[in-house]
């Protein structure tokens, strides 16, 4: 079986928040449910300060934290390595939410992020928390998986695109937007990267891209030190793009 992974390249990133978008429309989120969110933050100070842009996905972890305090095990790791949500077994206790240090998880019952909020608008019934005409195709969804528009009371996350990849061909490596063959598979944050700085793959396969690129350029891992073991890797090595905790050690970044 594949272990499927997610390289960002940092260095190619421009923060455009493509990702956010097409994320959102794949997987029917509500505005202000940022599956894939792009995180904003300045680093020196005036008149010298910049902006900054931190992309920041579900981790997707080998070690799942939030898989270890949930008392129902709605969440739960399958052996392709995607973390998902039962949505038939969770009771919405947040404790997910809690363990999460990535910040990675949503519970939407509450008041919406934007106003006016959707649900509102589009109201769903018990089966659906909001019902909007541009949702995923009833086919598509998955209650067992997290995949669709969630029923009230339950936690939501990224899926890595589950509907898509877990079709993919045995044997397939390497996802890749470019490739007519293995397009329709890719997750659609990779998919509508204009630059390129999403790779997604089998991080079991040496000979994947993904694996190389780790292997090449150093890739490390968002707060590695919690244990949770992400199954995303970012590139970095310059100024114009790093880790945010590791930014320090760059020659000539983090200084006071």
């Amino acid at each position: 079986m594949a272990k499927w992974g997610m390289v960002i390249d940092l260095e190619k990133c421009a923060g455009c928040q493509a990702c956010t978008t097409s994320c959102q429309m794949e997987n029917t989120r509500q505005p202000g449910e940022n599956w894939q969110d792009v995180l904003y933050y300045t680093e020196g100070s005036f008149p010298s300060a910049e902006l900054k842009w931190f992309p920041r996905p579900c981790m997707h972890c080998e070690e799942p934290s939030c898989a270890a305090v949930c008392p129902t095990k709605a969440t739960y790791k399958d052996p392709d390595g995607f973390v998902l949500v039962d949505w038939d077994k969770c009771i919405g206790c947040k404790f997910c939410m809690v363990a999460c240090p990535y910040g990675a998880r949503f519970y939407t019952d509450e008041k919406a992020a934007v106003e006016p909020g959707v649900k509102s608008v589009f109201p769903g019934d018990r089966s659906r928390q909001w019902n909007p005409p541009w949702k995923m195709p009833d086919a598509r969804e998955d209650m067992a998986k997290g995949v669709g528009v969630q029923p009230p009371g339950v936690v939501s996350k990224c899926t890595f695109c589950n509907h898509r990849v877990s079709k993919a061909p045995a044997g397939t490596m390497d996802l890749d937007p470019a490739n007519p063959a293995t397009r329709d598979f890719t997750p659609a944050c990779v998919v509508t990267c204009a630059p390129g700085a999403r790779v997604f793959g089998d991080l079991g396969n040496p000979n994947s891209q993904v694996s190389r690129l780790i292997a090449d350029r150093g890739g490390v891992r968002l707060l590695d030190h919690t244990g949770n073991k992400p199954q995303v890797y970012y590139l970095s090595g310059g100024s114009a793009g790093a880790v945010p905790a590791t930014r320090a050690t760059h020659k000539g970044q983090g200084e006071a």
